[in-house]
């Protein structure tokens, strides 16, 4: 592991804006709760959310530093497809719950406390806020990931903010209910779209049919390769892809012409920075093991 001192600090930031963000969802709820303001728990289901994903973010960066083992030959990277596919389920119960409270209060809404809406506005800005900038030093995809998150946070706040704002001068009590309807479905496009994504990786579709295509070319391009069959490309956790392929070459082989073939596959496919590759060599006339 070369880059062991970045990881820990990255740990740390995650780790950081786990418990920033745990502390936060709670008094949110409560807030929710006590304001009597639907935005509010819809914010706080948000930010349940991502406290969850960044929980499990902040575990697995712990985890993915495991070698493999036997019963996990992989290593830990799928883990984080089981978190992104929890998530997605308690966040879209959580969205169903916060729907359920908010539509009814479209026809008779109930005003909701604008000044503690928004002194938890403003808290919840800075506490984003904080948190945002603790991870935008980060370089890994985790890191930038969850920031964006964070970002959204943040601006849902302003959002709360604004309309706890023109509560308190104007009394318009609908606004309460449709700003949560209006964050409760961007929560719900948002996991729909992961969801599809992650479920895609769960049944190891190929993470881009257009790369396969060009690993095909790759390899069919080579001198002495006639054909490349049995070729399967998937991804452990969306970043680090797997390929496993049968290249049929065109004649017996001597050693060396075996090493030249190998030392040029290993340089065709060096552009697309494979986390496992396994190729086997099949002969002309030799019949294929998994026909």
């Amino acid at each position: 592991m070369h880059h062991h001192h970045h990881h820990d600090t990255a740990s740390e930031r995650i780790g950081w804006a786990f418990f920033l963000n745990l502390c936060f969802t709670v008094i949110e709820f409560i807030g929710g709760i006590l304001t009597n303001s639907t935005a509010i728990l819809a914010d706080a289901v948000h930010d349940l959310g991502d406290s969850i994903s960044i929980g499990m973010a902040w575990l697995l960066d712990k985890f993915s530093k495991k070698d493999a083992t036997n019963t996990f030959t992989y290593g830990y990277r799928r883990l984080s497809l089981v978190g992104a596919f929890i998530n997605a389920v308690i966040l879209t119960a959580g969205s169903i719950w916060i729907l359920f409270e908010a539509i009814p209060r479209l026809w008779n809404p109930v005003m909701p406390m604008a000044e503690g809406m928004a002194l938890l506005a403003v808290f919840g800005v800075i506490v984003n806020g904080y948190a945002a900038f603790k991870l935008s030093k980060g370089q890994s995809l985790n890191e930038r990931v969850l920031n964006w998150h964070l970002l959204e946070d943040v601006l849902g706040w302003v959002a709360v903010l604004i309309v706890s704002v023109v509560l308190l001068f104007v009394d318009w009590p609908i606004l309460d209910p449709l700003l949560s309807i209006a964050f409760t479905l961007f929560i719900l496009v948002n996991v729909i779209r992961h969801l599809g994504a992650t479920i895609k990786l769960f049944v190891q579709a190929s993470p881009d049919p257009e790369v396969y295509q060009q690993i095909h070319k790759k390899l069919v391009v080579l001198d002495l390769v006639d054909n490349a069959h049995h070729l399967h490309f998937w991804s452990l956790d969306g970043e680090r892809h797997v390929l496993t392929a049968h290249i049929v070459v065109s004649k017996e082989l001597t050693s060396t012409e075996r090493a030249v073939l190998k030392e040029k596959i290993s340089e065709q496919l060096a552009e697309f920075e494979l986390a496992h590759t396994t190729i086997e060599l099949e002969y002309p006339d030799e019949a294929c093991r998994d026909h």
